[in-house]
């Protein structure tokens, strides 16, 4: 007998998740130093000073449980959302959070929809719990919002859509998502991941989370992973209607949010500084990278967020390339996008130390 037999058949046809190559395994497996890490779309400026010292200031009380309805940080977090603090879900990353969606709201008799190169996380949560997953076809590698309505079923709980998307860094304009939530019954849950918002440009940059009083089937979630750097220590939220928060936190595991964790986001949310340069740093390393790209006579999908996907043609081989060279990037085929590859925004040196690599993997591959 096999201990796979006693699982459920949608379980053992799980794909787990595939992270971002970490620098460790480079190091160990080619000897390599000086690595650049560009794969995971993380902040390359760190932490802010202020959530370091928070963390620090935080280290005394480890022998204690942390607050397990994360009380201080909800404040903070409904003081500058301008929600109430009922509202709000917090989750071990934004990721946990929707995990929490599909074990409340989806079964074995009901299906989800997620557009077709949207986050990969959607289809494994879906599957996880027994239910159906209906992939949308996307427009121009983003969210196609009339092909993902003529999917919604009869039996459909939950539609994700990932806004700016990753790893497209494709971007719905608020009113044509207006507008399909207006045509989507209310009994279909909308889950909006905004885990790059930060990084919206004031002009494109709408505000879900104010839709919620028109529409309690929203359902906001966002990160401290990306524009404020705290991926490490894995703190993500949503925002929801109260009675939609509660059926989640129903299903919360408890103690979710660590101490540091919490104390950190907190700090973080006020540091008003690191996120504005954050965001600078990030618009000027987008500009150096889809500028890099064009004089390599590379194609690129223009990106909402931290990183951008471009194509690449022997895209696996170039991932090799780049890792015997000391640069990790981020494969896509499992996306389905088999010639592309995604690059995130690093500092200017890491930003330089890419191009330079990747034109000497495509003098390599002629």
């Amino acid at each position: 007998m096999s201990f796979r037999d006693l699982a459920p058949s949608y379980i053992q046809a799980l794909t787990p998740y595939q992270p971002g190559k970490p620098i460790s395994d480079l190091e160990r497996e080619l000897g390599l130093v000086d690595i650049v890490k560009l794969a995971s779309n993380e902040n390359p400026l760190g932490p802010s000073p202020r959530a370091l010292a928070a963390i620090e200031n935080a280290f005394l009380a480890l022998a204690r449980y942390p607050d397990g309805n994360s009380c201080t940080l909800k404040t903070a977090l409904a003081e500058r959302l301008g929600v109430a603090a009922e509202q709000i879900v917090l989750g071990n990353g934004s990721n946990e959070v929707l995990e929490m969606v599909a074990r409340a709201f989806l079964g074995s008799e009901s299906s989800a929809v997620y557009s077709q190169h949207a986050f990969a996380v959607y289809p494994l949560i879906v599957q996880a719990v027994g239910a159906r997953g209906i992939a949308a076809a996307a427009k121009n590698y983003g969210h196609s919002l009339a092909e993902i309505r003529a999917a919604v079923d009869s039996d459909t709980r939950v539609v994700f859509i990932a806004n700016p998307n990753n790893p497209t860094g494709t971007l719905l304009p608020a009113g044509e998502l207006l507008d399909f939530l207006t045509r989507l019954p209310a009994t279909v849950l909308v889950v909006l991941d905004e885990a790059y918002y930060e990084y919206l440009a004031p002009a494109v940059r709408g505000d879900a989370i104010s839709w919620l009083g028109r529409f309690p089937n929203v359902v906001v979630t966002r990160t401290f992973s990306k524009a404020y750097g705290l991926a490490g220590l894995r703190v993500g939220y949503a925002v929801a209607d109260a009675e939609v928060a509660q059926l989640l936190n129903q299903v919360r595991q408890p103690f979710n949010v660590n101490s540091l964790a919490q104390a950190a986001a907190i700090a973080a949310l006020e540091d008003a500084a690191f996120l504005d340069d954050s965001l600078e740093v990030n618009a000027a390393g987008m500009a150096q990278l889809t500028g890099g790209l064009r004089t390599l006579g590379l194609d690129f999908i223009p990106s909402h967020g931290n990183f951008v996907s471009f194509r690449v043609g022997d895209a696996d081989a170039m991932y090799r390339g780049l890792l015997r060279r000391g640069v990790i990037v981020r494969p896509v085929a499992n996306y389905g996008m088999p010639e592309f590859l995604r690059v995130s925004v690093g500092l200017e040196s890491e930003n330089a130390k890419f191009l330079q690599v990747l034109e000497q993997g495509l003098e390599e591959l002629k």
